[in-house]
């Protein structure tokens, strides 16, 4: 159950933090001096090494980044569909768009486990909570945003992570107490049940 949250608008989604870009590292070679003197011994010269450009890759990040203050009380698991990975994939693409790396991830994929188990739920009819709806359970009454709005996964986890950035200090806070910050749920420590398996799916598909 949730009580009302901080309006998401449009407006809000362009304070988005620039990503750090992953650049390309070149290796220079040396610059060729003048020419020798006429009269000089002769020198050999011999070609110089090819040089390549590194590409810079994401590599998957590691657990002490997924999980910076180790997880709290049991932790719970559920097998994933396609459908259930593709939110996952979609709430962590854009933790990283808005540049809140794996620690946001984290916490928004967990949130959603706990919320609708990474569903993108519509109205359950008598078995609804209110009006919440899509990956978080946001609600349009609200001020979420509109039901088709909530129920587009990328739409429903901007909405989320963007709250998240405006708690102080939320990259330093347990899982849980972070997701409530937003959440404002009537089980503020469920959340911490899933973030032992929100860690590994965020490593699983942060590179994919």
């Amino acid at each position: 159950m949730k009580t009302t949250f901080t309006a998401v608008t449009e407006a809000s989604f362009v304070r988005k933090t620039a990503l750090g870009v992953a650049g390309l590292a070149f290796v220079g070679g040396a610059v060729a001096g003048p020419a020798s003197h006429a009269f000089a011994a002769p020198v050999e010269h011999t070609a110089p090494a090819m040089t390549t450009v590194a590409q810079v890759v994401d590599s998957k990040p590691a657990m002490d980044k997924l999980v910076p203050h180790g997880t709290q009380g049991a932790q719970s698991e559920i097998s994933l569909s396609k459908d259930q990975l593709a939110n996952a994939k979609a709430i962590t693409d854009t933790a990283k768009k808005l540049g809140m790396g794996e620690r946001g991830a984290v916490i928004a994929v967990a949130t959603s486990m706990q919320e609708s188990k990474l569903e993108n739920l519509g109205h359950l009819g008598d078995m609804n909570d209110h009006d919440s709806l899509g990956l978080f359970q946001q609600r349009p009454s609200s001020g979420w945003g509109t039901p088709e709005q909530i129920t587009d996964p990328t739409y429903a986890a901007t909405a989320f992570l963007s709250n998240l950035k405006q708690v102080d200090g939320w990259q330093d806070l347990p899982l849980t107490v972070a997701a409530q910050k937003v959440q404002v749920s009537a089980f503020p420590d469920a959340y911490a049940q899933w973030e032992n398996q929100a860690a590994h799916i965020v490593q699983d598909v942060w590179t994919k």
